[in-house]
Formats: C-alpha cells, structure tokens, sequence
C-alpha cells in the first residue's frame, strides 16, 4: 500500500480504538440505504418538479445524471472485472490494522475487488449533476456524499482513500461529459418526449430506476446469482 493509504488508514484505525460510540453510528450509516442513495435521489425530484423558468433544460439535466449514474455503475463492473484485484484493507494482513468494521456487507466484501469504489462512482456522480444545476444544493450533496458514504467506507477498511479518490473522479467525469449540451439532448430529448406522452409507464419506469440506483442493484443481483447457482 503506498503511503498515502497507509498514513491516512493508520490514523482512523488508531482514532477509532477510542471511539465505540462514532464506531456504531458509522456502521449503522455506512450499512443502510438511508444514509445514501435515499438522501441524493429525493434532491434530483426536487430538481425535477420545482417550478423554473429553466424547468426543460433542469429536467434534461435530471434525466442525463440518472443515465450518468446507471453507467458509472456499468463502468465499475468492467473495471473491476480487467483490473488486477485489489483485496481490501479490511482483508489485507499486510497493513496489521485492527478496523471496526462489521455489519451486512463484510460477508460479501472479500469476493469483490477494492479498487475502484462503486459507492464513490455512483454518488459522486449523481452529486456532481445536482451541483451542474444547482450550485448550493450541489456543494451540500458533495459534502454529504464524502463524509456520509465515501469516508465511511475508508473508516470500515472497506475501501482504502485512492479507491475513493479513484472511483470519485471516474464519477464526476462521466457526469460531466454526459451532461455537454451534444451528448444530454441526443439522450435526454427523446426520453422527455416518450415521458410526455407516455406518463404512466414512464414514471413508473423512472420510480423502479431511482429505487435500483438507491440499492445499487443489489437485490437484483442477489436474485440472479441465486438462480444461477440454483
């Protein structure tokens, strides 16, 4: 591990030998959907349904972020497929830390690499394309997004700071780039007009879209890996 890692990881270990407290409540914020993705969706309705007089290009932006989040999570998955696995610091005997972690991910954690973070990706992602249309509700969803989802991660040693770092910019970038004025009409335009004559199926699509985002597919994969062991 380089140093960067290593200064940082050593020093929230060593902080939480004294900190039962913090260390429940971050295991409780760290495990449950609350505390991510239930906090970020609900700002982008807002987004979506204030009234603006900038209220058609808002919307595009709305349904660019949601096709930005949906990718970062594809992204990851290749890249966590074709990059050397990077086993996690909680797993890692090498670093000889004692981390507080515990809850309903650990059992699940060893199988996947560290490197990049998903949870940063995604909610970097969803962030920066609420900040893109909302400065001040933008800077409060980034701050959220790395104190409540992407610093509990690397407290937990489920993560180390690089894979944070990593996945947070791969995030902010494909937000930027599918929110360029070419790439969101080419995608947003055609969406909005089948949600305007289509508005039954298309927000029971959107509510199903924004509540796979919230649990990063996780039932779903869940369910798929079951049928094909079964």
């Amino acid at each position: 591990m380089n140093p960067f890692d290593t200064a940082i990881q050593t020093f929230l270990t060593h902080m939480a030998l004294s900190c039962v407290m913090l260390n429940h409540a971050i295991r409780i914020i760290a495990d449950l959907y609350t505390f991510k993705g239930l906090v970020l969706m609900p700002v982008l309705w807002w987004i979506w349904l204030k009234p603006s007089q900038r209220g058609d290009w808002e919307r595009e932006m709305v349904v660019a972020t949601i096709a930005s989040g949906l990718l970062a999570l594809a992204i990851f998955r290749v890249i966590a497929h074709y990059l050397p696995f990077r086993v996690r610091p909680l797993f890692n005997p090498e670093l000889h830390l004692s981390f507080p972690s515990g809850g309903l991910e650990a059992a699940v954690l060893p199988a996947w690499s560290s490197f990049p973070s998903d949870h940063a990706m995604l909610w970097i992602s969803v962030a920066t394309g609420i900040f893109l249309v909302s400065r001040g509700a933008g800077v409060l969803a980034l701050l959220y997004t790395a104190i409540f989802i992407c610093l509990p991660r690397v407290y937990l040693g489920w993560h180390y700071p690089t894979d944070i770092i990593a996945g947070a910019a791969i995030g902010a970038a494909i937000t930027w780039i599918m929110t360029r004025d070419a790439v969101r009409t080419r995608i947003s335009v055609p969406i909005l007009r089948w949600m305007h004559r289509c508005p039954g199926p298309s927000y029971t699509l959107s509510f199903v879209l924004c509540f796979e985002l919230v649990t990063q597919f996780n039932e779903l994969i869940v369910l798929g890996r079951s049928i094909l062991q079964g």
